[in-house]
């Protein structure tokens, strides 16, 4: 079976329609078809059906797109292998990250790798855990992030790693009733407005479970994803807001820890399985972790 008809099927599992696999690679719609059609043949069974006006890919097809990664992880490990005799990891890794852990880690990732031969392609991208396996189509490394009750985004075509615990706080304007005290018990919030973002990220994960510890449904007033915005408006007393600990920098805001509820995002590293054999992809995950335990060490506490 070709090599690059394999990568045209893989791609159409990540990407889920020939149109969206037609534009990823520069081909034409039927020049993928027909791609497909040729593999089919290859390998002597139906590999995808009609579902409504679109393609599914059949049990077979699935089997194959996980072959598919065990050969492109085979050549990735000849790849590697090659590298090693070069003197030093090199190479473009291309790596998708969300904004604020954008803001707390890429600064010193980029600074740990500027003198070695690795060049890094950051791209922000704003959006929640359950768009990885769609993010990997595009990216050799995936910063995301998720409630830590969540389950881990790892899945048999996604290998994770774990990097890091950020702790969500609650944050009041200046004057708040509340502000005076050392925590916040969650009974005492039931009849604030709030700033959260949008559904399916870790902070509006934690804020629902807000929701089901006091039996009371928070009013949102507004939802925005920019933390930078969510200061503003908490500063100005139009709410309060659930923000992670490091991504709180505006000097007014007065920072409490919630009591009763452990309230957390996880940072994971997400890949395609045996990427970090690469040499490039290994360095840019030892340089996001040695960035993480630099970060996390900076805070007293991250309980």
């Amino acid at each position: 079976m070709n090599v690059e008809r394999l990568r045209i099927l893989r791609e159409l599992a990540d990407r889920g329609t020939v149109a969206a696999v037609a534009d990823a690679l520069s081909m034409t719609p039927s020049a993928v078809s027909q791609q497909l059609k040729q593999l089919a043949k290859e390998a002597g069974v139906t590999l995808l059906e009609p579902d409504g006006r679109r393609l599914r890919l059949t049990d077979a097809g699935r089997a194959l797109v996980v072959r598919t990664d065990d050969v492109f992880a085979a050549l990735a490990r000849a790849t590697a292998e090659m590298d090693r005799y070069r003197a030093s990891p090199r190479g473009r890794v291309r790596v998708a990250l969300f904004p604020s852990g954008a803001a707390l880690l890429l600064p010193g990732l980029l600074t740990r790798l500027a003198n070695s031969d690795v060049d890094i392609d950051a791209r922000d991208e704003d959006l929640p855990a359950s768009s990885v396996p769609e993010l990997l189509a595009d990216y050799d490394v995936v910063l995301t992030h998720r409630d830590e009750r969540a389950p881990s985004t790892a899945g048999p075509r996604i290998e994770v790693t774990t990097l890091m615990r950020e702790p969500i706080d609650l944050v009041l304007p200046p004057g708040h009733a509340l502000a005076q005290h050392e925590s916040i018990d969650l009974r005492d919030l039931v009849d604030e407005r709030w700033i959260s973002v949008r559904g399916g990220f870790p902070v509006d994960d934690v804020l629902l479970s807000v929701a089901a510890a006091t039996g009371v449904e928070p009013r949102v007033m507004q939802r925005v994803n920019d933390f930078r915005v969510t200061e503003v408006l908490v500063a100005a007393g139009h709410g309060v807001a659930l923000m992670p600990r490091y991504a709180v920098v505006h000097p007014g805001l007065v920072r409490r820890e919630l009591s009763g509820v452990r309230a957390g995002r996880i940072y994971e590293l997400a890949t395609r399985p045996d990427a970090g054999r690469l040499p490039a992809i290994a360095a840019v995950l030892d340089a996001f972790r040695a960035e993480a335990t630099f970060r996390t060490g900076l805070w007293p506490s991250t309980s």
